[in-house]
């Protein structure tokens, strides 16, 4: 059998690159990618006998006590999905909308910080969003693009506020607490949110003509909406679920589940809850978990033979070659390379394969764990929205009048990807925005 180990690290690590680019351009899910390269460098690489390390490896990512938190939050989302809740989110702030030039884009803001505070998954807030949102806003008169971006980077917020799925996963990959991951992740999301707000009316301010107040417009109103059935079981949600959390009640993986026990409850106090609500639910459940479980052990794969290899050490010292040995300019380079990841990959995949690398040589650097976990969730952001694969735009489109094209969306999208990139900015220049609460 080939000793492939006799190329060196350096030409090993180019081939594994070529190699993976090579299969991702053929279509093949980045699960199985990561799982057949990872196969083939451990037979080639360390031999027959080093593939029980791949079994022990994704062993241990699969049985991880806190991974059951994922199915659970993903099922809260499901269940929200399919419920009323959210619409009557969004009937209750429809005062604040009528009164407030670019209000109803600003309720659409909102909505969407108190959907991402209940589920953490933004692909079910984008499509809520564009079908309770964006057609309001439409119809309305409001510019097209204004309407277009709010509606899908309000939806994308799941990504950054407590309890995200991306902060859950890093926290997994880079072992350090989720709960002051969350904790960490709560100011730099509100002033993210605030930033999206505060150009939507300012933007609205200089130009009247994008959004008309719906007085204007002889809308007529409408039955007076049941403020106590709209916010009470929402706001009770995460009071629960984040609550329980920050006081140290529970933790995550339990606050999870009593997060889903109360979306339950709401659902069967509302008089919505079915079998077939809850089938659909559960479907949605295993196909977005399976997901995140097929990528997680590929990558877990793939990473641990790499580090056998010596990866960590070759890569800490490639970036400190680019960098000169620069602490903030090798934060900038995982930056980049983050960003220019999470333009063609999934970001659960962007997690995996890198955050087990990047992760030691932050804290060798002397940068706080926790603070890079916030950072790499706003850089997650970014790439939810960014072209040519980001998701939100995708979700938004699934849903979306038939002519707007998903280029229109990525127009759109560009005034809140420059946000995003400010607050970005912001985090990492000021870290005490993220590690406030110590």
């Amino acid at each position: 059998m080939f000793d492939l180990s006799s190329i060196g690290l350096a030409w090993g690590s180019g081939l594994m690159l070529v190699m993976m680019i090579s299969l991702l351009l053929t279509g093949m899910q980045l699960a199985f990618v990561t799982c057949f390269v990872a196969i083939f460098f451990t037979l080639f690489w360390f031999g027959p006998e080093a593939l029980p390390l791949i079994a022990s490896r994704t062993y241990s990512f699969a049985s991880g006590y806190v991974f059951l938190a994922v199915p659970m939050f993903v099922l809260m989302a499901a269940l929200l999905d399919r419920s009323g809740i959210a619409k009557d989110l969004f009937d209750a702030m429809k005062s604040l909308g009528r009164k407030v030039r670019g209000g109803v884009a600003v309720q659409t803001l909102l909505v969407a910080v108190l959907l991402a505070s209940m589920s953490g998954v933004i692909g079910g807030e984008t499509v809520l969003l564009g079908i309770l949102a964006l057609p309001q806003m439409l119809r309305l008169g409001y510019d097209r693009k204004l309407a277009i971006g709010t509606t899908c980077a309000g939806g994308a917020l799941g990504t950054m506020l407590p309890p995200s799925i991306v902060l859950i996963i890093y926290g997994m990959t880079a072992s350090v607490s989720i709960g002051d991951l969350f904790k960490a992740s709560f100011l730099p999301a509100f002033i993210l949110a605030g930033c999206y707000i505060g150009y939507v009316l300012i933007r609205c301010k200089l130009n009247p003509s994008l959004a008309p107040i719906p007085s204007d417009n002889g809308e007529e109103d409408e039955p007076q909406v049941s403020y106590f059935k709209a916010l009470f079981f929402p706001l009770l949600s995460v009071a629960v679920v984040l609550g329980s959390i920050y006081t140290g009640v529970a933790s995550v993986t339990e606050a999870s589940a009593l997060g889903v026990i109360g979306i339950m409850i709401s659902a069967i106090i509302r008089g919505e809850m079915n079998y077939n609500m809850l089938k659909e639910s559960a479907i949605a459940t295993m196909r977005t978990c399976g997901m995140i479980m097929w990528i997680g052990i590929g990558a877990t794969a793939l990473v641990g033979i790499y580090n056998l290899m010596g990866g960590i050490d070759f890569v800490e010292m490639v970036i400190l070659n680019l960098s000169g040995g620069s602490a903030i300019g090798t934060l900038l380079i995982m930056m980049l390379i983050l960003l220019v990841l999470g333009m063609f990959l999934d970001w659960v995949g962007v997690a995996l394969l890198t955050m087990p690398i990047f992760v030691p040589i932050i804290t060798g650097l002397g940068f706080d764990p926790v603070w890079f976990g916030v950072v790499f969730c706003l850089n997650m952001q970014v790439s939810f929205l960014s072209p040519p694969f980001g998701p939100a735009a995708f979700y938004l489109k699934s849903v979306a009048p038939k002519d707007i094209t998903l280029g229109e969306i990525f127009i759109s999208l560009l005034p809140f990807i420059a946000l995003q990139v400010f607050v970005l900015s912001l985090v990492i220049m000021f870290p005490q925005l993220a590690m406030w609460w110590q």
